[in-house]
Parts: C-alpha cells; sequence; structure tokens
C-alpha cells in the first residue's frame, strides 16, 4: 500500500475494533496526543474502535488528561498493558471496577518485548521481575480480578537457573510520534528529547501485518533528509499524520520545545549550588557518603526529590566530575531533568534508543543507582509501585534494581506531616510523620530482597534519622542521626523490629553541620 498523509481525525477513524496496539511515549515525549484526543472523541460519539488491547512500556501523560487517560471510557479498553500507571489517574477506577484486564510490567520488559515481537519471538526471557509482584508465583502483574485468567509470564528453569517467560503481542496497530516526514514516509526525531521504543513499534506491527500511524510536525521533501537521521524508514510506515494543533511541540507535559534537550553543547556557566541543609539534605549527604569514585562510574538516578537531590550533593561535593549519567529512556551524560522533563537532559552526550539501555541496565551496566523509598519491610523488601487503591506502577524500577551491584534507596523515615529540623549540629523531630514507612510486610514486592541478597547485591536504606543495610535475614539497623532516640524515633515507628548491628554508630556529623562535607578524600 502506499503510503498515505492523513489527520488525525482520519486516523481515529482507521483504527479497528479489538485491536493490538502498541503505543510509544514518555510522558509527553514522543506521545501521538492529537491521534489519542481524536479517538476519544469517536469512541465517546460512535462506541468505536472498542475493546482495545493496548501496550505501552513508560508511563504517558500530564497525571491528569492527556496520554493513555485518553483510554478512560468504559468499554474502550480490552486489555491494558503497562509499565507505569500514575500518569493515567482517569483508569484507575476503571481498572478497580474491573471494566477491563490491567496488567503491570517493567518498563524495559516491555520495551524489549516490542523488539521480540518484530522478530516474531513466542516469549521474551529474563531474569527481571524475579520475586515481585510480576513472578507468576506472586501476581503475575495483574492488578484487578478481570485479569485473574489471564496469563501473560510464566517462569521457566534453563540450565538450572529461574528466569520469567513474558508472552510477547502480536500488535496490529503502532500509534508513534516523530518530528519531521518525507514524501516517501521516512520519519526524524529532531525535536524530539528521545527515540524510545520507536523503531522497534514501528516494525512490530509491521511484520505481524498490522498499521502504523506516525504523527509528525510537518512533511518535507522527498530526499530531504541525511540516512542517518531516518530512525523510522518509510517501508514500516503506512499513515502519516500531520498534526493540526501545535501540540507537536509538546516535548514533555509541562514545557516546550527545548533545544537543549537535543544539543550536546557543553553547558560551562553552571548554577551555583545551594541546597538548604534539611532532611532532604541530609538524606542525600548520607547517600553520599556510601558513593565510590574509584569504582562508580556509570550512576543512574532515579525521579523524585530524594534521588535528585542526590545528584545534587554530588556535584556540590565534587564527586560528580567523572560518573557517567543514565536515565532509562536513552539518555547518557549531561544533566538529568525531573518533574515533567523527567526522561530528558540538558546536553546529553548521547541518545539511544530504550531497549538498548535497558540490556546496557540488565547487563550490570550501571555500578550504582539512587532510587526512592516509598515503603520497606522486614525482609528488605521494596514497595513503590501500588498504594492502596492507587496504582503507580513499576516504570523501570524493576529493570534498574534487578542487575545493579549497588542499590542506595533514599526517603523520609515517615510519611505525611513529618516535620523536622537540622540544628546545632542534631536532627530535631518537630511533628512526626501519621504514616509509618517500614511495615510488617509491603503492600506490593516490587524489590525483593531476597532475591538481592541471593544476587550478592549492596543495598542500603538511607533516611534522614537511620540507616540500614540489607543482610540475609532482612533489613539491619547501622547507624542512627544525633539527636535521634533509638526507641522513640526509630523503634517504635516502625511494624517489625529490625536487626540491630553490635556496632550501631551515630551519622557522621559533617552530615549536620558543614556546609561542604569535603568527602572526596574519602571515596
Amino acid at each position: 500500500m502506499a503510503i498515505q498523509f492523513i489527520n488525525s481525525q482520519k486516523a481515529a477513524e482507521l483504527i479497528p475494533d479489538n485491536a493490538v496496539i502498541a503505543l510509544d511515549g514518555f510522558l509527553g515525549t514522543d506521545t501521538p496526543e492529537e491521534i489519542l484526543e481524536c479517538m476519544r472523541a469517536r469512541y465517546k460519539k460512535e462506541g468505536h474502535p472498542k475493546g482495545l488491547d493496548v501496550w505501552h512500556a513508560a508511563g504517558i501523560g500530564d497525571g491528569k488528561t492527556k496520554g493513555t487517560n485518553n483510554f478512560a471510557e468504559k468499554g474502550f479498553l480490552h486489555r491494558l498493558v503497562g509499565g507505569h500507571w500514575a500518569l493515567a489517574p482517569e483508569l484507575e477506577p476503571l481498572s478497580a471496577a474491573n471494566d477491563f484486564e490491567a496488567f503491570n510490567f517493567p518498563q524495559g520488559v516491555l520495551s524489549q518485548i516490542f523488539r521480540d515481537a518484530a522478530a516474531h519471538k513466542p516469549v521474551l526471557i529474563t531474569n527481571v521481575g524475579l520475586g515481585t509482584f510480576v513472578d507468576p508465583e506472586v501476581s503475575g502483574g495483574r492488578l484487578n480480578d478481570a485479569a485473574k485468567n489471564a496469563t501473560l509470564v510464566n517462569r521457566i528453569n534453563i540450565h538450572g537457573k529461574d528466569y520469567l517467560a513474558y508472552e510477547v503481542p502480536k500488535p496490529n496497530v503502532a500509534l508513534l510520534r516523530g518530528t519531521f516526514a518525507d514524501e516517501d514516509g521516512n520519519i526524524t526525531f529532531d525535536d524530539e528529547p528521545l527515540t524510545l521504543v520507536a523503531t522497534a513499534i514501528a516494525m512490530a506491527a509491521h511484520n505481524n501485518g498490522g498499521k502504523v500511524f506516525v504523527q509528525v510536525k510537518r512533511v518535507l521533501k522527498r530526499g530531504s533528509m541525511k540516512p542517518k537521521d531516518i530512525r523510522i524508514p518509510g517501508i514500516l510506515v503506512d499513515y502519516v499524520v500531520e498534526a493540526d494543533s501545535p501540540e507537536w511541540t509538546k516535548q514533555t507535559t509541562d514545557t516546550q520545545y527545548n533545544p537543549d534537550f537535543v544539543s550536546s553543547a557543553v553547558i560551562t556557566a553552571e548554577d551555583e549550588i545551594d541546597l538548604p541543609l534539611d532532611s532532604k539534605k541530609v538524606i542525600a549527604r548520607r547517600a553520599a557518603l556510601l558513593f565510590n569514585k574509584k569504582t562508580d562510574k556509570v550512576v543512574n538516578f532515579g525521579i523524585g526529590k530524594y534521588p535528585e537531590t542526590c545528584s545534587l550533593v554530588l556535584k556540590e561535593e565534587g564527586l560528580s566530575d567523572n560518573i557517567m549519567t543514565t536515565v532509562e529512556p536513552g539518555t547518557f551524560g549531561g544533566t538529568p531533568l525531573g518533574g515533567g522533563d523527567f526522561g530528558a537532559a540538558i546536553a546529553p552526550q548521547s541518545i539511544i534508543d530504550e531497549p538498548y539501555m535497558f540490556d546496557f541496565y540488565d547487563g550490570g551496566g550501571i555500578d550504582l543507582t539512587f532510587l526512592g523509598l516509598a515503603e520497606a519491610d522486614a525482609k528488605g523488601n521494596l514497595n513503590v509501585s501500588k498504594f492502596g487503591p492507587k496504582i503507580a506502577g513499576t516504570g523501570g524500577f524493576v529493570d534498574i534494581t534487578q542487575n545493579t551491584p549497588k542499590i542506595i534507596f533514599t526517603g523520609t523515615f515517615t510519611a505525611a506531616g513529618l516535620k523536622e529540623e537540622v540544628k546545632d549540629g542534631k536532627l530535631h523531630i518537630i511533628q512526626e510523620g501519621k504514616v509509618k514507612k517500614f511495615v510488617k510486610d509491603v503492600q506490593q514486592v516490587t524489590f525483593s530482597g531476597k532475591v538481592a541478597y541471593e544476587n550478592n547485591q549492596k543495598v542500603w536504606y538511607v533516611t534522614e534519622r537511620a540507616v540500614f543495610e540489607l543482610v540475609k535475614d532482612g533489613l539491619k539497623l547501622i547507624e542512627i542521626a544525633p539527636g535521634i532516640d533509638l526507641q522513640k524515633d526509630i523503634l517504635n515507628q516502625m511494624e517489625f523490629k529490625p536487626i540491630i548491628s553490635d556496632n550501631l554508630k551515630e551519622m557522621d556529623p559533617r552530615i549536620f553541620q558543614e556546609p561542604i562535607m569535603n568527602i572526596k578524600e574519602n571515596s
């Protein structure tokens, strides 16, 4: 079929009922928002397309109405398999009401699944997810009762070792966004900060006899593109959708196109770092003391204020000059960003496709990762993916933690109303948080302490008042902050009693009093 050039409304009309859709996007980057909005409008008017089976790797949306929120209509979905759900709160009540089958798989696994779908592989085999809620011996990634009769992942044993075998879909629709198309349908990503899974998704739908829709800013003349700039060859594209609105300029859900996201120009005039000495900085400073500049060369920072503060403290202490930062959707180097810009970086050194970044992670390419700490239990398990009816989703958390040799989880000891002050070299708790974060059993296992220990990973749980390390039998308390009472401020605020080190220490006093710790010499 010759390539057709259509608008978003026509694209929505061409999506059939019961389509298996492979959708690309990361927050707002690469997301074909205009097509999705037209699909929702058509469904609300006509009741079609209905019964959709949607697969996406990363979180897509703005936490309000965009991205995968567009599928939040009763009967619109048959199934949704997503790597992250927090950006689509409109889907939560429908999932809870069992309107469709809901699954949460690791982001990296899903990005690699599309590549395997292109090659007609029946399953994707990996260790990622063992011991977590994704493991079929736990819940198999199911998020509701509607999914109870569907099995999308199984345990297998190869050469005496356990692995997970994820079922690979056969998408017949690909929904993508690039920047420019030419008259032959070749697609470039000039103004997008990431290329994500676009090539794999287009190839997967094409090779499975499906249709590939790509939303673009503008169509250029034949021969106007450099071959190496083309990320989706025109032979894979069926429909080029030239956007009618300026929505294509949205590089994230919050900001307009930023040329610094796609430029490797070195920024020479960095703003001076001036972090207040609060609990966030205390946590980040203690985490920084676990950094070893001789061995920790490739570092990943997760999303959230605590991992992001760790990045700033490493810079403040002069420890980040010789490390290579990575962010899971594909950036190496530069300054990783947070919030609505998460995934992008200012002046990155390089950007690769997302499945290859997760190949790098799965093979142990990262030396160290700083991640958030939402809920932990006595076994060293962590939950960052589900809290009561709220579905956050794992994102890249499972992929990153499964194969990284050194992991530092960071966060406050309690939550909801916690007020603290760092004064006179001590930590003062003004008001205790209402929610205990160290619980008897986490609601969902996103990180398995048992699996990590068996894999000889080094794991720490760093809070503003206490530091734990993972040992064979679970969490071991190794340090407490000056000014903190062991019984009142730590043990009474936990739902279990941790192993307490025979050599329990007080945290380094420099953390609580000096403008700069000058820890270069100790790294």
